[in-house]
């Protein structure tokens, strides 16, 4: 079943914003810690421009939107980081791995408490303001937050390259850092076969219905 053109409207946006914020939250924390690559870089800017990969950010989730995937997910340009830059090394990497996770958790959790105070509202405004802009606004906090829970469980994974195998990296001795940038290679391999066999839902779907409940309940 396709998704519906107000569907598309609604999803697009909530899917930019958590991607574009997920990127620019690491390239925030590394500029923070001592490394100027991300700024250089123009990446700490709210443009969705130098943030869009071509897969990722329309590719992909165009296809789960065009056949109505109920869950759409995608990922933006990652922002380029030269960890050696930062004033402590494993204090920067952990911070900076944790940061995209950390941002997207925080969007969902801001984005459930605008859904609850419009729900609060909804039935206490003309009916037209709720057709035309409460009720899409419940739709659009809605899609926010999952988009964000999504992506934000997923990245917490740690396999290379997620960010959860970086923060976790950044907590072990240096001498296992060469082991694992040799094992980054065969990452997306190994997330494609967990994607393909449905090992990846099953992880990522308790914590993600425990939240989305959490949050919007």
């Amino acid at each position: 079943m396709f998704m519906k053109p107000e569907d598309l409207i609604l999803t697009i946006p909530a899917l930019m914003i958590a991607v574009i914020l997920h990127e620019v939250a690491h390239g925030y924390v590394a500029y923070k810690m001592g490394d100027p690559t991300p700024k250089a870089a123009g990446r700490l800017t709210l443009n969705p421009i130098p943030h869009i990969d071509l897969l990722g950010t329309i590719i992909l989730p165009g296809l789960l939107m065009l056949v109505g995937s109920p869950i759409v997910f995608g990922w933006a340009k990652p922002v380029p980081i030269n960890p050696y830059n930062f004033k402590d090394l494993k204090k920067g990497m952990f911070l900076t791995s944790i940061a995209g996770v950390a941002m997207n958790f925080s969007l969902a959790v801001l984005f459930g408490m605008l859904n609850r105070l419009l729900r609060a509202v909804v039935y206490s405004v003309p009916e037209e303001v709720a057709t035309f802009l409460i009720i899409p606004l419940m739709i659009f906090t809605t899609k926010v937050v999952l988009i964000n829970l999504v992506l934000g469980l997923f990245n917490a994974i740690p396999i290379p390259p997620l960010d959860g195998s970086k923060a976790l990296m950044s907590l072990l001795s240096y001498k296992y850092w060469e082991m694992f940038y040799r094992f980054e290679q065969y990452g997306f391999l190994i997330i494609t076969v967990l994607l393909f066999t449905g090992v990846l839902q099953s992880i990522i779907l308790p914590p993600l219905v425990f939240l989305y409940n959490l949050i919007l309940n």
